[in-house]
């Protein structure tokens, strides 16, 4: 009895746990969080001032933009996650209609300020529309790239509204997260083989096999990797970019287990979660070290 009563309350504390998490997944929440990260880790590495409005601009261009694509893809989340496709016919119009409000917001915002770089904002409407609309993700290994660059924008937005946007430290994180959420958009695709196909969409996990996609992926953080130490021994870079390969090692650590019984979960929360990882290291050693 004793040990029936702790082994039950441990259960129900992790289904409780396991549907936050799947919450902030399905609703955006937590990919916004992650490009929020981004953000902070370009204004850290970068040394400038820590400010709430451009975290704020990227918190609310994410929801807009993801939100948008949970519709758009709604047919494939039947085949592939059907719980998130489940969530999105159920709760979808209330955060999209949040993911709007807020998008509004930002450009409000922008312009009532005068910001510079307002126009910046037109960039997330634009790549929802190539990605869904136009159809960019139908392109084979072109839809990985266009995300890792809609990412890498997020560096460069912050670059242009504190008015470095030329700087080298803008221009390497850029480079960086350009290539490391392409990584992690290859292998997110691993999940979605059986849609992708019955989509007749081409990706390079349907395409290669999900065992190949694996290791490729592991060969490129490795390259990325040995950019970015020679980049700092060559004193292109301050040594406090090593920080960066931490990120590496992440996804070094979750690739070999991206197979496509993995759940949202997964991929979601653990793929998605690399660029909070990196955040939260990037303040910890500046916070510690730096």
């Amino acid at each position: 009895m004793s040990n029936t009563t702790p082994t039950r309350s441990r259960r129900r504390w992790l289904s409780s746990v396991t549907s936050g998490l799947r919450t902030l997944v399905h609703t955006n929440l937590f990919i916004s969080l992650a490009t929020v990260s981004v953000a902070v880790t370009t204004v850290t590495l970068a040394g400038l001032p820590l400010e709430a409005l451009p975290l704020f601009i990227v918190f609310a261009a994410t929801m807009f933009v993801y939100t948008v694509n949970r519709f758009t893809d709604l047919e494939e989340d039947e085949r592939n996650v059907p719980r998130r496709a489940a969530h999105t016919r159920r709760y979808g119009r209330f955060w999209l209609a949040l993911g709007v409000v807020l998008y509004l917001a930002a450009v409000a915002v922008a312009v009532v300020l005068g910001l510079p770089g307002a126009l910046y904002l037109s960039l997330p409407l634009v790549a929802a529309l190539l990605y869904s609309v136009v159809g960019v993700k139908r392109l084979f290994l072109v839809k990985n790239v266009f995300v890792g660059l809609a990412w890498g924008a997020i560096p460069l937005g912050v670059g242009y509204y504190y008015g470095q946007l030329l700087s080298l430290e803008i221009l390497f994180l850029f480079g960086y997260v350009t290539a490391m959420i392409t990584i992690a958009a290859v292998v997110f695709d691993v999940k979605d083989i059986e849609g992708d196909r019955a989509e007749g969409i081409a990706t390079v996990p349907n395409t290669l096999g999900p065992r190949r996609t694996r290791r490729f992926s592991l060969v490129a953080t490795v390259v990325v990797a040995l950019v970015v130490v020679a980049l700092v021994q060559i004193s292109a870079l301050g040594g406090e970019f090593f920080v960066v390969l931490a990120m590496n090692g992440y996804v070094a650590c979750y690739v070999p287990f991206a197979t496509p019984d993995r759940g949202p979960l997964f991929y979601g929360f653990v793929v998605d979660g690399e660029h909070v990882f990196l955040a939260a290291v990037v303040l910890a050693a500046e916070w510690l070290v730096w």
